[in-house]
């Protein structure tokens, strides 16, 4: 079977009907090529390189807030820290697209991974010399969240760079797995670690990781790069990023969930340090279970949006809206069982939801603006964290961890609900059942009589 067809990097051809599908590959592909992006070697490379980055980073992210949460006894505290983190891409976001678009997204991954594996060594050596102090880990937070403001536009649009349009989707569906596979075995050994060890050599080996990284950075071909021609620079790029990413449907409508996502829902960790501690009495065990069982979902959602064949606004509505339904029955789980399944779901939805967020608003992007219109997205759905951080575990402390993941859930699903139906509005549409149709019973279909 022929590899699917190109994606175009201008968006000029984009249907104007703001529900219609784009159509990202001529056939279903066979299982063999779910992730046929991996037979480009630079990319291969760079995905090896990015998971064992990311398998630390989970470790580094669990060990960091069960630290927390020991060191002040708060969950409000470890929503701190999560804000501390994301604080910098909710102010600095679009200067970092610039940046993205004008410099070598290479160099950029590279500095920023070396500052990366400066910070983790930092907290190893305060972890392991049983210095450090809930102040260390905010002031590494916030330097770390510096950092990530610069490297997740650069990350973002150098996975064009490596294996150019023609497997661009697949290949931000392969960086979704492994993203999850990592964050399905990071936890699991962050826990194991935090009781055996301590949380020191999470940290180590973090900082070990991104050195790797940019060994891996250092080892691609240079030659097989698809790189653009960098934006030149010019007055109003930032304004000229937000004016086109708003003209666009495509973009608007991802972003506007991705944000009411973000802010509510996307704290989970937060929650779950919450229910292993205080509901469970699962102690650090525990608490790297219930990650791992979500990063399970996730997993899998990944591997499934891999195989989507169609991007839909529908599909990142849908995804936003069942993430918000799972949390709201895990609000009602009434035993650990029963909350870890919820949680596997919810892990599902939740990439099902990222995956077409983030590919809808690549493939609508023209290249040149690509940087600036991430970055922007990126804003959104980090920057929305370090506001909804704080409020979380506020919200977790005082009204109950069970009330605190309805309303973290609750939200995006009346969102969801609201922005369907101004999307079935706009396109016209009508909810179909059928019941001859065994495979789709319930299918959304155009309405000609409007």
């Amino acid at each position: 079977m022929a590899p699917p067809a190109p994606l175009e990097a201008n968006t000029a051809s984009l249907p104007d009907t703001i529900t219609q599908p784009i159509a990202v590959v001529n056939e279903r592909l066979p299982w063999r090529h779910t992730f046929i992006s991996l037979k480009v070697r630079n990319f291969r490379i760079f995905a090896m390189g990015h998971f064992i980055a990311v398998v630390a980073l989970w470790m580094q992210r669990i060990a960091q807030d069960w630290l927390v949460l020991q060191l002040s006894g708060s969950v409000t505290a470890v929503g701190i820290t999560v804000a501390l983190q994301f604080l910098p891409s909710l102010f600095l976001g679009p200067w970092a697209g610039m940046i993205a678009d004008r410099f070598a997204k290479r160099k950029i991954l590279m500095l920023c991974q070396s500052v990366a594996a400066v910070l983790a060594a930092s907290l190893a050596v305060l972890a392991l010399t049983q210095r450090i102090q809930v102040a260390h880990v905010y002031v590494i937070a916030l330097v770390l969240g510096l950092v990530t403001v610069l490297d997740q536009p650069a990350r973002q649009v150098f996975v064009n760079e490596l294996v150019g349009p023609l497997y661009l989707r697949n290949a931000i569906s392969v960086n979704s797995t492994i993203f999850q596979l990592g964050g399905l075995i990071g936890p699991a050994i962050a826990g194991v670690l935090l009781t055996a060890v301590g949380a020191g050599w999470a940290f180590a080996a973090n900082a070990v990781a991104c050195c790797c990284t940019v060994a891996m950075l250092l080892s691609l071909r240079k030659d097989q790069l698809h790189v653009g021609t960098p934006a030149a620079k010019r007055r109003g790029m930032l304004r000229e990023g937000l004016d086109y990413a708003l003209s666009k449907p495509t973009i608007y409508w991802p972003w506007l969930m991705a944000g009411f996502v973000a802010v509510f829902a996307m704290s989970l960790p937060v929650l779950l340090a919450a229910f292993a501690d205080h509901v469970y009495d699962a102690g650090a065990g525990g608490y790297g279970l219930l990650n791992t069982l979500v990063a399970l979902g996730a997993l899998a959602g990944a591997i499934t949006s891999a195989r989507r064949r169609r991007l839909r606004l529908r599909s990142v509505v849908l995804g936003a809206g069942m993430y918000g339904l799972m949390l709201c029955l895990a609000s009602r789980a009434p035993s650990m069982p029963w909350f870890g399944a919820a949680m596997v779901l919810a892990g599902f939805w939740c990439l099902m939801f990222l995956t077409a967020a983030n590919q809808l608003v690549q493939v609508s992007a023209n290249l040149a603006i690509r940087g600036r219109v991430m970055s922007l997205y990126i804003m959104v759905l980090i920057g929305g964290q370090a506001i909804g951080g704080p409020m979380v575990g506020w919200l977790a402390e005082h009204a109950g961890p069970h009330t605190a993941v309805l309303i973290a859930g609750g939200v995006p699903l009346l969102a969801a609900a609201t922005v369907a139906v101004v999307l079935a509005r706009r396109g016209q549409l009508m909810l179909k059942v059928d019941l001859k149709d065994r495979r789709r019973l319930v299918r959304i279909v155009s309405n000609p009589g409007r």
